[in-house]
């Protein structure tokens, strides 16, 4: 049953699905809004080569669901790759920056938000119907992920896409904070 939230977005229904596909949705608003007013300096300015900039923690948190509920799931090209996000951007095809190293990171130079924001909304229009119609048993398989070995796709979704991309999206905060940009509405 849904119940009306006090805040928009909030209130639906108590399903795991329901859930997880509105949390991943909300994952994808924050990298919208992480990008949406920064300029191109802005967006990939690495504080000097000590930290990864903000074009980064969004790219990977996007690609990181990308990845999991396409190839990692079904053996699926991401959106990424079907959609030539990676040859339009002139980035890795798919290193999705989890073992890059940190000076490969800060080498990175990402497009402007509207770019960011055409990739989040085709992950929108895939994956968050996809979450919403997994079933139980589609979502308690256990399978191999690395580097955290056999686990539930469930614990998959709530590490990989929620969990894992609420911390970059923290870093996000924190860079727009340096920047004097107002951070993300956690």
């Amino acid at each position: 049953m849904t119940r009306p939230g006090n805040m928009p977005g909030m209130g639906v229904d108590a399903t795991l699905q329901a859930q997880y596909s509105r949390l991943v949705e909300r994952v994808l608003d924050y990298c919208r809004r992480g990008v949406a007013d920064l300029t191109i300096e802005e967006l990939n300015d690495t504080q000097g080569r000590r930290s990864n900039s903000i074009g980064f923690d969004v790219w990977h948190v996007q690609r990181t669901i990308d990845n999991i509920i396409h190839f990692a799931f079904e053996r699926e090209q991401p959106v990424w790759l079907t959609q030539g996000f990676d040859e339009a951007w002139d980035l890795p095809r798919v290193e999705q920056g989890t073992n890059l190293t940190p000076d490969e990171a800060y080498d990175l130079r990402f497009p402007p938000a509207e770019e960011f924001d055409r990739y989040g909304d085709a992950l929108r229009e895939t994956v968050v119907p996809r979450i919403a119609g997994m079933s139980d048993e589609y979502l308690a398989t256990f399978q191999l992920f690395r580097p955290w070995g056999e686990i539930s796709r469930m614990e998959a979704i709530g590490h990989g896409l929620i969990g894992h991309a609420n911390g970059h999206l923290g870093r996000v905060t924190f860079a727009r904070d340096l920047l004097g940009k107002q951070g993300l509405p956690f």
